[in-house]
């Protein structure tokens, strides 16, 4: 790792911000699961609330929703620095696609007021004409991430979607969770389908501050340890997301390949430990 690099792992996507969504409700569950996120080695957060790309077309309507969330998220940002001294806690939007021109200009959408904007779909469907949109954020200077494609409803099992939206210049998000069968067998495939194809970009938790939810960082970082993939966590996990807050290009990702032997160990390993 070179002196550029951070100490410990990058979280880019998570929803920490106490009362303003679907993810933490208190400051204490946000501080609770910021400790869990450290203990698992995290020690950059970016916390991305959802905000409806709709809303940016309408001014006085984002200005109120940005406040909001300055005002929740400065509380809470006080609150880690007395508890977390040593984190680095930043900020940005997950921005919801529900219209195909949002207005993504405010740094306070954007990743730690990086370049770089994350973004999902709507309702974990995939749109009509979604290269279309991402092409139209591309010239516009807007470098995306987009979340979890995994997830989606409308995902082709082979990946050409996920082709087109990368040559769009689409950089490809995977939830942590995803890998281990989290949101089930069909995302977890389309995961492996990406990282076999050497098309996924970086990791997140997606975590949404209850306690009653699982990082899965560990899990993964074990699972790639027995496919032969360190190189590729630490890709993921650590370089290139420490490169995005930086505003730099992000680094090519080796592909994994035998997706279906890859399955397999996974499968028999996360087996083995519930038997366990």
């Amino acid at each position: 790792m070179n002196s550029g690099e951070p100490r410990g792992l990058t979280d880019l996507h998570n929803h920490l911000v106490p009362g303003v969504d679907d993810g933490a409700r208190t400051v204490e569950d946000s501080l609770e699961g910021i400790g869990r996120l450290w203990e698992a080695g995290v020690r950059t957060i970016v916390t991305t609330p959802h905000l409806e790309g709709s809303m940016t077309q309408r001014p006085q309507d984002l200005d109120a929703r940005l406040q909001e969330v300055d005002v929740a998220w400065g509380g809470l940002n006080v609150a880690v620095g007395k508890a977390f001294p040593e984190l680095r806690f930043l900020r940005g939007h997950e921005v919801m696609l529900d219209v195909p021109d949002p207005v993504l200009t405010d740094p306070r959408i954007r990743l730690a007021e990086t370049p770089f904007v994350l973004v999902e779909w709507p309702r974990l469907r995939v749109p009509p004409a979604t290269t279309e949109v991402l092409g139209r954020l591309r010239d516009l200077g807007v470098k995306i991430i987009l979340a979890h494609p995994e997830r989606y409803h409308g995902f082709d099992s082979e990946g050409t979607l996920a082709g087109a939206w990368r040559r769009m210049g689409a950089l490809l998000q995977v939830n942590y969770g995803s890998l281990v069968g989290r949101y089930g067998d069909a995302p977890r495939r389309r995961a492996f389908t990406l990282l076999e194809r050497g098309w996924v970009d970086l990791f997140s938790t997606d975590f949404h501050g209850r306690p009653h939810l699982e990082l899965y960082i560990d899990e993964v970082e074990e699972a790639m340890e027995v496919l032969g993939g360190e190189d590729v966590f630490e890709i993921l996990a650590r370089r290139n997301p420490a490169r995005v807050l930086r505003g730099e290009d992000l680094l090519p990702v080796r592909p994994l390949s035998g997706k279906r032997a890859l399955l397999e160990k996974v499968r028999d390993l996360f087996r083995g430990r519930e038997n366990g």
